[in-house]
Formats: structure tokens, sequence, C-alpha cells
């Protein structure tokens, strides 16, 4: 499945429409394709908007490329990208993007380790396939 570099601003990313499901409820969440992120993360909203008591999960501690440490809390979600589903732990965290951005992250851990990868910048394109 290919997907289009989205733009923002002067800059081309990576970034793709996802689908994460808690129980009985479900969010639309663009996503940032990272593979320099160890797990996935969302917005700490996205988390409470599909019915998560976000800061009642397992709580970890990252450390972003500027060297500073932020908490996030872990869950078990499902994350749809196109027609495939899987279950993954993924954090929460509050402000993920820095309120910069308006996606998550998707990273080795829950995304990478479901899907073969394939960057292609020069015709804007990314393309997944299940593994």
């Amino acid at each position: 499945m290919k997907f289009k570099y989205k733009i923002y601003g002067s800059t081309s990313r990576p970034v793709i429409e996802s689908t994460l499901k808690y129980k009985n409820n479900s969010i639309r969440y663009e996503v940032l394709i990272d593979s320099g992120a160890d797990i996935c993360l969302f917005d700490q909203s996205v988390g409470e908007a599909i019915g998560i008591d976000v800061k009642m999960g397992k709580v970890r501690e990252l450390f972003g490329v500027g060297g500073k440490a932020s908490l996030y809390y872990l869950h078990p979600v499902t994350i749809k990208v196109g027609k495939w589903e899987f279950k993954i732990e993924a954090g929460f965290m509050p402000d993920v993007s820095g309120k910069v951005m308006p996606y998550g992250i998707v990273g080795q851990k829950g995304f990478f380790e479901n899907f073969i990868v394939k960057f292609n910048l020069s015709k804007g394109e990314i393309e997944l396939k299940q593994r």
C-alpha cells in the first residue's frame, strides 16, 4: 500500500492517516513514520478521546534529541493503517509533538515490527507491506 508524503510549510514528511482503537472507541489520527523512534507515541488527548485513563498506564520516561526527559504512559490499543490492524502497546504523552505538529509518532515497536517500510523521498511516497 502506498501513501503520499504530506507537506508542512515547506517540508515533506512521511505522515499517514491511521485509526486508533480502544475497546469500542476509535479516532482517526495522523502519524509520522519515524524509524528513529523506539515505540509508538500519541498525544494524551487522543488517548482520552478513545476512553483511556492515560495516567493509569505504566509510566515510562524517554529522552528526545534535545536531551529533555518526558513521561509517557503505556496502554494496549489497536492501530489500523489501510486495511491492516494490529494490537500494540503504545505510549500516551502530554504534548507529544510539543503542540507544534498535529500528529503522533509510530516507531520500531508496534509499527516497524509489523510493516516493511520503504521511503521514497524523490517520489514523495511511503510504501508499506505487511510482514
